[in-house]
């Protein structure tokens, strides 16, 4: 097992902070991953309520500071920050963040990509062009981010079965029970096995 010391994540979020309570709670007292910080791009997010249940330090960054993301930078740095991951963060990350964390900031996304990715396709978006396409599929991807919207190399997907009769709503709710379950252990399985060398 990993004899470094134990990687520090980083959890990026815009909203209420559902996937990350999950991540808080999976990592909770793990033996080489702890989740070390929580970042913002709003001020009022929920996501600031979930980070004081655990007990894990919250700051909001405001949309300017993630231009040229030197303030961010040094945030994470600061903090030992040795993995990213996004749980609804909707800003694009920039150049300047992934070239300093290669390959270290991973992201979810409420479809089977590609279909139904890239700019603008987010949360309802998605699940309403899904319904609107007639889709009796969907399901999640969890993947690496690069300079691109959702095209980062794709880690793990999971589908889920719908019905004509689900509404957007039905199908958000399907496919963020299948986030909720596998997000955490695939984070888990990305982090240990850059620790160990196999990534």
């Amino acid at each position: 097992m990993p004899s470094e010391p134990k990687a520090r994540l980083a959890i990026l979020a815009s909203g209420g902070g559902s996937n990350a309570n999950k991540i808080c709670q999976y990592f909770n007292a793990h033996p080489f991953i702890e989740v070390s910080l929580i970042l913002s791009n709003r001020k009022a997010a929920g996501v600031f309520h979930i980070a004081e249940t655990h007990g894990i330090e919250a700051i909001y960054l405001p949309k300017e500071a993630w231009r040229d993301a030197q303030q961010v930078k040094d945030v994470l740095h600061s903090h030992r920050i040795t993995h990213i991951v996004l749980a609804g963060f909707l800003l694009q990350i920039p150049a300047p963040l992934i070239n300093a964390f290669p390959g270290r900031i991973i992201n979810i996304h409420p479809s089977l990509l590609p279909r139904y990715g890239g700019k603008g396709m987010y949360g309802h978006h998605v699940h309403e062009a899904v319904k609107a396409a007639g889709d009796l599929i969907s399901g999640m991807t969890i993947h690496e981010v690069n300079e691109h919207y959702d095209e980062g190399k794709i880690l793990f997907q999971e589908e889920v079965s719908l019905n004509e009769e689900d509404s957007p709503e039905a199908i958000a709710s399907k496919v963020l029970q299948e986030e909720h379950t596998y997000y955490s252990p695939v984070i888990e399985k990305w982090i240990l096995d850059q620790m160990n060398g196999e990534a």
